[in-house]
Parts: structure tokens; C-alpha cells; sequence
């Protein structure tokens, strides 16, 4: 399915992207049901993180043990990176140790595609910059897709700081890919110019376009990555824009409610929402396990 490496959708057809999600469908139920599965058996994958993690460097190192794979975890900040050492001589060195995957968090647009350049062993895209997240694109895509049966046709609303996530680029590339409908809300200050290129609808009315929404997304407010204020406080945004009750029940009721996570609670979302029989936040965890032990299935276990 892959040439070698996971470094983004925005070059993947509907029919590869539809082939993880189809693969994910037996990797969650043996994820669920506590079943042990062995295709990476002798294999050794990686976690390089340049940036924080919680959720997504946890939930690749679950994978790669279910699958039957050692892992390693490599952090900047307590590594030889510390002393100077170059991304890819990093790599190397992973190379050098007989890594099989690197799955690879960087805050430099591109990093991942540069690794994978110059290393024998699988790259995985686990966030670089504002690019793309595949596989939280991918995680997102499955959930919506258990919950819907299809992903065309779906009128999917992104709420929030779409200028600073590389889910949302991740997420615009594939929905349109699959035939979704797609609409960014925010404030003008955190909608990209051009970002209507990607084939959505662009709006800064929050009301107006939750109409008709199956899947609401709430996308983090990323302090750490503005340097400037972009809008006067959070709870002037949290009003104009924030997913509540009274927007979500009285404009969509039955759309399911996602989010990336972290989730700043009174701000992207009440906490009503967030904790909401519609809220799906949780299960994208569980389903995050599921589909990247899917693409490490399909990379690192067919190189045999």
C-alpha cells in the first residue's frame, strides 16, 4: 500500500486511506478484546519526539507492543540532540541499532519526509509543524466511519485554530478524498487565506454552520505555537465560538462531537459537550491504538 514510509494524506488516494481503515477493523478487535497478535514479532519501533506528547507517543508504543515489536523511546530533550546531533544523524544511529520504524514528532514542517530520505527503516508521520498528523487524520476518519457506515456525504464542521493544525490539513485532504462535505469555523485570525484550496467552505459564523452537521470537531486553541494574540481573550473566543450545549443540542443534536485532544474545557468545548452521550473523544483514543496498528502492520510487517 505504501512505498515504504507514512508521511502524509495529502498524497494518498481514497482507495489507500480506505485500505488502513478496512485493516483497522481487525487490529481494534484485538485491541478491545485483549488479543496478543504476533506480525511484528522480532521488529523494533522507535518513538522520536522533538515535541510533548501524551496521547500519541502512548498510543503508538501500545501499538507496536500488541503487534509483538520492542520498542525504543527517543526524547530531544534528554538525547545526544541536546549536544547538536542532526536529525538525521539521529536516524542513522536508529538505523545503526537495527530500528524498523521511526515514528517521528518534529515542530519543523518537513522533518519526517527528510528522515525518511536518508534512513533504511520506516518513518511515520506522528506530526510535523503546521503540516499534517496523519495518522490522528486517520484515527478520526475510522470513528466517523464506525459511527456513519460512510464517510461520503457527511457534512463534517472543524471549529477552532484551523491556522495552526496540521489535523485539520490532514483531515481536509482525506474527508475530500472520501466525499465529505467539509466547513472551518473561527475567527478570522486563525482561518489560513487559501484555505478554501483544500476544498472546504469557510465560515466565521458558528451558528450558521453547525446547520446540518454530523461531525462537530473542536480544535485546540495552541497558545504554545501563537506568538501574538489572535483574538482579545478565551472567554471572549470561548463565547463567539466555543461547541456549548445550547449550540450543539439546539442547531445539531445527534452530530457526534470529536476533538484531537488535549481539550481546553470552557473553551473549544463546555464540559457538558465534552462529556456528552454524542462525544466520541474517548473512543478516538481507543481508536487511535487500533488504526496505527494498522499502518505499522501494513508498513513494517510487509517488508517481512
Amino acid at each position: 500500500m505504501f512505498k515504504k514510509d507514512l508521511l502524509g494524506l495529502k498524497d494518498m488516494t481514497a482507495e489507500e486511506i480506505t485500505g488502513i481503515l478496512d485493516h483497522a477493523v481487525g487490529m481494534k478487535e484485538a485491541f478491545v478484546g485483549g488479543r496478543q497478535l504476533s506480525s511484528l514479532s522480532g521488529k523494533c519501533v522507535t518513538t522520536l519526539f522533538y515535541e510533548n506528547s501524551t496521547r500519541t507517543k502512548n498510543s503508538f508504543e501500545t501499538a507496536a507492543r500488541m503487534l509483538g515489536a520492542r520498542t525504543m523511546s527517543v526524547s530531544a530533550a534528554t538525547s545526544s540532540v541536546q549536544k547538536g546531533e542532526s536529525l538525521i544523524d539521529t536516524g542513522k544511529t536508529l538505523d545503526a541499532l537495527r530500528t524498523d520504524a521511526i515514528v517521528i514528532r518534529h515542530s519543523m514542517a518537513g522533518a519526517p519526509h527528510l528522515l525518511a530520505a536518508n534512513v533504511k527503516a520506516c518513518v511515520v508521520n506522528a506530526g510535523d509543524g503546521m503540516n499534517e498528523h496523519p495518522t490522528q487524520s486517520l484515527l478520526d476518519l475510522f470513528t466517523m466511519r464506525e459511527k456513519f457506515g460512510t464517510i461520503k456525504g457527511l457534512r463534517v464542521v472543524l471549529v477552532g485554530d484551523v491556522r495552526h493544525s496540521r489535523v485539520a490539513r490532514s483531515n481536509l485532504w482525506a474527508l475530500e478524498k472520501l466525499g465529505a462535505e467539509t466547513v472551518v469555523v473561527g475567527p478570522c485570525t486563525l482561518i489560513p487565506k487559501g484555505i478554501e484550496d483544500l476544498g472546504c467552505e469557510v465560515s466565521y459564523d458558528i451558528e450558521d454552520a453547525l446547520i446540518g452537521a454530523n461531525v462537530v470537531m473542536g480544535l485546540r486553541i495552541q497558545r504554545e505555537r501563537q506568538k501574538a494574540g489572535l483574538f482579545p481573550s478565551l472567554a471572549e473566543y470561548s463565547a463567539e465560538f466555543g461547541i456549548n450545549a445550547d449550540r450543539l443540542y439546539g442547531i445539531c443534536e445527534n452530530a457526534l462531537v470529536m476533538h484531537p485532544g488535549p481539550v481546553n474545557r470552557g473553551v473549544e468545548l463546555s464540559g457538558e459537550v465534552a462529556d456528552c452521550a454524542n462525544s466520541a473523544i474517548n473512543e478516538q483514543v481507543t481508536n487511535g491504538v487500533a488504526v496505527r496498528m494498522a499502518v505499522m502492520d501494513i508498513l513494517v510487517g510487509g517488508r517481512g
